[in-house]
């Protein structure tokens, strides 16, 4: 499976606005779809948010109206616009993606995200 990295965390204010990145060694063409999940200190891992390659998307219902999933086949990237930050979206973020309808076992290092003033 092609290796996924995560990357664009950090420290924002609440109500604030960050774009996570997920850069694929290969074509993430080759992935049928591909996610975002998260994971708070002392929580399990969730899921974020689902692109498709057969047109369907997912999103936590906590983060409708202010996440954003989307994938660049040229860049091998995937994307997770975040806007309207709360402290509760804090967690470390992980991107996945599944071949032959497969999720990933390795999620990686992921990318922290701290939601606080």
């Amino acid at each position: 499976q092609a290796q996924l990295v995560a990357s664009g965390g950090g420290l924002v204010m609440p109500g604030g606005s960050l774009t996570l990145s997920c850069d694929a060694s290969g074509s993430i063409l080759r992935f049928n779809a591909m996610a975002w999940y998260r994971q708070a200190p002392g929580k399990e891992r969730e899921l974020v948010a689902t692109v498709t390659n057969v047109g369907g998307n997912y999103y936590l219902d906590s983060v409708k109206g202010r996440f954003t999933i989307s994938r660049d086949t040229a860049k091998n990237t995937l994307y997770l616009q975040m806007n309207s930050l709360k402290p509760e979206d804090t967690a470390v973020y992980y991107c996945n993606g599944a071949i032959n309808h497969r999720w990933s076992t390795d999620w990686g290092q992921g990318t922290p995200v701290t939601v606080s003033s």
